[in-house]
């Protein structure tokens, strides 16, 4: 079918190939490393790029390929690339957008990995970062160099929630010739699209909401043909971060339920949040579904809801926090989102551990920030959860 305007409709229908041999509903995984051709002929004009058609499995697989046309469809790009991991979707696209000499400008907060493969890797590699606080305009543009490539953002920040305003990132970058990346693993395409906010490059977690059940471990880049071409020529091709068959499918699958999970996840979170909000033990709540919250006033333009995913603070000391988790009976101690579970971690410890105290304390990371992602439980059970936990804990207030 044509592409619909609806999201509910592409996360089911859109890249789909129909199975013209036996007719199955559910997309065929092929299951192989390469494939044959007719003649030599044939393989050669596929090599040379004058004849479609698959080669090898690190260079293309038609399972794989549905799942990338699917998530075009859903972030609304001309193209889309499946990877192995979310971080290999990340280092993937910077470094076909980077080289030796080159900068980047990134925000204070990311993903732990993230983080470590800018301020470490990257640095080895002879490329520079600044790392800044992209809610100030003024620091963004100043830390803006001739030599400046990418502008690489999360947004809502993982771990502490804080959002930025992506139009104004997106106009910066277009104003200075950049190319700009975000990471739309906390949202989703059913509650954010940063392309349609003039955002050049969308990565995802697939392993995320994406897939939805913790069982495949993926990651995804969006983009224009021009991007997406590049990036599968050079940094996915010869790195190899590629995605199984196996695991394409699952994510397919996991796809048609994306926006009825999401929905639910955002609704918990939400009633989750206020609760938490007007709990004595807890110091300070960070969601963006709440009035409280600076990126409230993003809700319903660049936002549709707060997402699933909530952060707060503590008001006791760091052995209380293990304490409240360990005392947790529902919610499980685990990292990652998106799963039907409700996961609850420690990020200093655990997600932000390639951080340094000082590098946690400029990011806003503290020993009793904690990182929920509300799951598909019933909402009062999940609350319930908390509150026992923290009266076990003896968190006061």
């Amino acid at each position: 079918m044509t592409q619909s305007k609806h999201l509910e409709t592409n996360t089911i229908h859109a890249g789909k190939m129909r199975d013209t041999q036996h007719g199955a509903l559910s997309t065929p995984i092929y299951q192989t490393s390469t494939f044959v051709f007719d003649n030599v002929q044939q393989g050669s004009n596929r090599f040379m790029g004058e004849e479609a058609g698959f080669i090898y499995g690190r260079l293309g697989n038609p399972t794989v390929r549905e799942l990338e046309q699917k998530m075009a469809a859903l972030e609304s790009t001309e193209d889309a690339a499946a990877f192995g991991s979310g971080m290999g979707a990340i280092c993937s696209v910077l470094l076909a957008n980077l080289n030796h000499g080159d900068h980047i400008v990134a925000s204070t907060a990311l993903y732990g990995c993230t983080f470590a493969l800018l301020n470490h890797k990257f640095k080895d590699l002879g490329i520079e970062v600044s790392f800044v606080d992209m809610e100030d305009e003024q620091l963004v543009r100043a830390a803006i160099q001739s030599n400046t490539k990418v502008i690489f953002l999360e947004t809502p920040v993982n771990p502490n929630l804080v959002v930025f305003d992506i139009k104004m990132l997106a106009a910066i970058a277009k104003e200075k010739s950049i190319v700009s990346v975000v990471d739309n693993t906390f949202m989703s395409p059913v509650l954010q699209n940063p392309i349609e906010l003039g955002i050049d490059i969308v990565v995802h977690s697939a392993t995320k909401y994406l897939n939805g059940h913790g069982d495949v471990v993926a990651g995804i880049a969006c983009g224009s043909n021009e991007q997406i071409q590049n990036i599968k020529l050079t940094t996915l091709k010869d790195m190899g971060a590629i995605i199984s068959p196996n695991d394409a499918w699952l994510i397919i699958r996991g796809l048609k339920t994306l926006h009825l999970r999401v929905e639910r996840h955002s609704q918990n979170a939400q009633v989750v949040a206020e609760h938490l909000e007007q709990h004595q033990s807890i110091s300070d709540v960070y969601y963006p579904g709440l009035e409280s919250h600076p990126g409230f006033k993003y809700i319903g333009d660049q936002m549709k809801a707060g997402g699933g995913v909530i952060a707060f603070e503590l008001k006791g000391t760091f052995e209380q926090a293990m304490l409240f988790m360990n005392s947790l009976k529902m919610c499980v101690i685990a990292v990652s989102l998106g799963d039907a579970e409700t996961l609850i971690q420690h990020p200093a410890s655990m997600t932000h551990s390639p951080y340094t105290d000082e590098e946690r304390r400029d990011a806003g990371i503290t020993d009793t920030l904690v990182r929920i992602a509300v799951g598909l439980e019933h909402v009062e059970d999940i609350i319930g959860d908390i509150d026992q936990a923290l009266v076990a804990a003896n968190i006061s207030g």
